[in-house]
Order: structure tokens, then C-alpha cells, then sequence
């Protein structure tokens, strides 16, 4: 009978898969061997495997290169990444020795950006695509790239208010571009997207806002799909409609030549993920290309914003069970010397599941089980995963400790947990002051912490 826990495996997946095989009873991540790591750096222990993102952007330009040469796609392809996936420098500089472009949602992401240029990393005309509401602080910094010189820098609008803010203070030509307010899944609690412009304003709003301009120009439609990319009705509707603005403003707008194709390819969170990248893309370019030859005008270049993708599966997150609980006849507890709820905050907020395997002992015979964090929250737990409602892992035996993984966490995980101090898009935290009233009924103020800094910032992620 077959009851080790890789018998569990190979019967279940195609394993060993890319990323993924076993030696010796212990797991390898790509290739790299995690039993030489734990008695170096102990547990919990969060890795980041910087190769990967080379071969994901590698691979999304090979993918998108082909779909233009299939189709005779006569633009270019421009690679961005999304910096709100994970800020740090050794991500970003890695991102940028693969030739990618940047995307920012943030004020502090300018801050990076200007960090990255004093140190030679950048130049002036790299891409910056620069999505998401527009706070005074965040304006205030893209027009300072702009009028500094940066001819890629590119506000995206997000709502028709916006372009006064520009029109008012930048000194030079400078492109922007439009984000459309895409439908939302029928799943989803809203209907429309708050972030864009409705499809019905865009053309009205070129005519009178935009057109007469004599700085800015109109160079990008912007489509964003929260979703991502995924071969759904859902999906193809929604690009087709785009499709359509982007047509009707062309006839209107010679300066449009450009489209982003945002919401990134989707990553694996299961060992049975099955995704053919290269179709989708290859629709994608098709369609494209079908509209433009239907409407009679010059194929756009293609900008996409891939963050997760991006990063995602170059994450690991490693953890030592401590014990074992049996609290009743069926609920059995691995009890690990971390939190999910403060490290991998996806879990905890929107039920989000990654590929959990064991370290070590793929020899050991498996049971069902409840993985505990240490946190006093009843909420703090993992119990099911994509594939299936449950998690299996190897019994503990001996003294031989079991550690477990959590795989391909690289995205977004650092900032939703606060690793020490940073927040989603670098939003900063507001200043906290303390009311007080004294007996008699003097009421106080005092400000126990300031607004937090572009500069702490930027120290916790590592520029310097």
C-alpha cells in the first residue's frame, strides 16, 4: 500500500514540476536546496528567488514577441512592473537589469524612482506609467519628474478632474493617459470600477478638455480588469468593449498609440494549475489586431503591468511545526512558530490559498490536518487548499522536526503584513494623537507618533 506523503503527491499531480522536486526526502525550490538553509538562518523564515523574475519577464516578452510575429502585429511591446507588488530594492533591481518599465500607484513610489535615478539605475526615458487616485502629494511628485525632464513619465487619468492639476503646473509637452472604468466581475459586490473614467465620458471629455491642450497629449486608453487575465466570458466582453473606446477616441486623437493591457497574468497557487499563457496571449493580440484592421488604423503599442506575475512565485514562506494537538476525534492541529494572520495576510482577509508542502519527510506516512499560528485569534489558521478542502502532511515521528512551506507568496505579502512599518502602495500611516480630558473637564490633544515619512520609508525597503 502507498501511503507516504510523496505516494499523496505524485498521485495527485504531475510532480516534479517546474520549481518543484524532491532529493533525499527533502523539497527543492527551484532548484535550490532548502535543508541547507534552515540550520543556517532557523525558521520562520521568508525567502525571495531572484532568478525567477528574470525568467517571468523573460518569458512574458518571448510570449508577447510571438503573438506580434504570429499576427504581423506591426508596435512594440513595453514590460512594466508593478511596484505596489513588492517595493523592495533588490526586487526592483532586478526588475530593471530584465529591461522592464515601471508602473506606480503611490506618492512614495516617485520617491523611489528618484532614489533609482541618482543612483544611475534609470534614466529619463524609462516609462513610468503612473496609475491610481492622485493625492496632492502624489501630483505634486510626477509633475517634478516631468518637468525635471522625464520624457517617460506618464500620469494616467483617473478621473476628469485631474488634468487641471497638470495643465496648471507642468512647464513641458508630456504625455497621459485615460484609464477606463472597466465593469466589475458579475461576482463582485459593485458593478463598475471606482478607479477610471466611465466608457460614456471618455470621448466627451477628450473633445473638451483635452484636444485643445497644447502641453499635454493623449498617448495611452488604459484597461484594467481586477480579475486579470483569464479565458473567461467575462474577460473577452470587457476587452472587447475597450476595444471599441479605443477605436472611436483614435478616429478623434492622432497622439493615441498606445493601450495597457492592465490586470497581470494569474500565477500558481495550486501544484494543479493548469494555464496556457501563451493562448491568451496570443487572443489578445489577435483581437487587437482584428479591431484595428476592421476600423482601418495603425496597431497601438502594447503596455502591460504585470506585478504579480512579476514576483509572486519567486516567494517562499517556511515554518517549523512545534506540536501536534488532537482537540476532538477529527480536528488534529500542527501548531507552527509563526502567525499566518500577520505574515501571509490573504489568508486571514480574503481566503486566498498557496501551495503548501512539507520540507521534509515525503517519506512518512500522511494524515488530515489544521495548521495553528501562534497568535491567541481564532481565526489564525490554514485548513483547505485550492485543490481540494483539506491539507495533508506527513506525520510527525521522533524527534526529527517537520517544516512546511508556503509557496509563491513573493507578492504583496510584505506590505499587507507592515514589514516593519511599510503599508499597501506605500501608503503612509496617518499621525496618531492622543485625547485626554483631566478632571476637570480641560480637554487635551498631544501627538504621539507624526505621519509616517517618504524617507523611513525608503530606509525599510533598502534604499539607502
Amino acid at each position: 500500500m502507498k501511503d507516504q506523503y510523496k505516494d499523496l503527491i505524485c498521485q495527485t499531480f504531475d510532480f516534479p514540476q517546474e520549481g518543484f522536486h524532491t532529493r533525499d526526502n527533502w523539497l527543492y525550490f527551484n532548484e535550490y536546496s532548502l535543508k541547507d538553509l534552515i540550520p543556517k538562518h532557523g525558521t520562520p523564515l521568508r525567502l525571495t528567488y531572484l532568478p525567477k523574475i528574470d525568467s517571468q519577464i523573460s518569458q512574458a516578452k518571448s510570449w508577447f514577441e510571438s503573438a506580434m510575429q504570429k499576427h504581423q502585429y506591426d508596435a512594440r511591446y513595453y514590460y512594466c512592473y508593478c511596484t505596489k507588488s513588492s517595493h523592495f530594492n533588490f526586487v526592483i533591481d532586478r526588475v530593471l537589469q530584465n529591461g522592464a518599465h515601471i508602473e506606480t500607484s503611490s506618492a512614495f513610489d516617485i520617491e523611489i524612482l528618484k532614489r533609482l535615478y541618482q543612483s544611475k539605475k534609470i534614466t529619463e526615458d524609462l516609462y513610468i506609467v503612473c496609475n491610481g487616485f492622485k493625492t496632492e502629494d502624489y501630483v505634486e511628485n510626477i509633475v517634478s519628474l516631468i518637468n525635471a525632464g522625464f520624457s517617460g513619465a506618464m500620469p494616467v487619468l483617473d478621473n476628469m478632474s485631474e488634468i487641471e492639476q497638470y495643465r496648471q503646473r507642468i512647464k513641458r509637452s508630456a504625455a497621459i493617459g485615460i484609464r477606463i472604468a472597466a465593469e466589475e466581475e458579475p461576482s463582485f459586490e459593485f458593478y463598475t470600477s471606482r478607479l477610471g473614467i466611465r466608457y460614456k465620458d471618455v470621448l466627451p471629455f477628450y473633445r473638451e478638455k483635452i484636444s485643445n491642450q497644447s502641453k499635454l497629449r493623449l498617448k495611452m486608453l488604459h484597461f484594467f480588469i481586477n480579475t486579470g487575465i483569464k479565458d473567461t466570458a467575462y474577460y473577452w466582453s470587457e476587452l472587447n468593449k475597450f476595444l471599441n473606446a479605443f477605436v472611436a477616441l483614435k478616429k478623434e486623437c492622432p497622439d493615441l498609440d498606445a493601450i495597457n493591457i492592465g490586470g497581470g497574468l494569474p500565477i500558481r497557487h495550486s501544484l494543479g494549475a493548469d494555464y496556457d499563457y501563451a493562448y491568451m496571449i496570443e487572443q489578445i493580440m489577435g483581437q487587437v489586431k482584428q479591431a484595428c484592421s476592421a476600423a482601418r488604423i495603425p496597431e497601438p503599442d502594447i503596455f502591460t503591468e504585470f506585478g504579480n506575475f512579476t514576483v509572486g512565485e519567486s516567494g517562499a514562506l517556511i515554518f517549523k511545526v512545534l506540536t501536534e494537538k488532537l482537540q476532538n476525534d477529527s480536528e488534529r492541529w500542527y501548531m507552527i512558530d509563526g502567525s499566518l494572520m500577520t505574515t501571509l495576510v490573504d489568508v486571514f482577509a480574503i481566503g486566498q490559498r498557496f501551495i503548501l508542502l512539507p520540507l521534509n519527510k515525503w517519506d512518512s506516512p500522511y494524515h488530515r490536518v489544521n495548521i495553528g499560528g501562534l497568535s491567541c485569534d481564532a481565526l489564525d489558521y490554514y485548513n483547505s487548499e485550492v485543490h481540494l478542502n483539506q491539507v495533508y502532511l506527513p506525520r510527525l515521528n521522533g524527534d526529527d522536526p517537520l517544516y512546511i512551506g508556503f509557496f509563491h507568496v513573493g507578492a504583496y505579502q510584505d506590505a499587507l503584513s507592515g514589514f516593519g512599518g511599510i503599508k499597501h502602495c506605500l501608503i503612509p500611516a496617518p499621525r496618531h494623537v492622543v485625547l485626554d480630558r483631566d478632571s476637570d473637564g480641560q480637554e487635551s490633544d498631544r501627538v504621539f507618533s507624526s505621519r509616517q515619512t517618504a524617507a523611513s520609508m525608503m530606509d525599510i525597503l533598502g534604499y539607502k
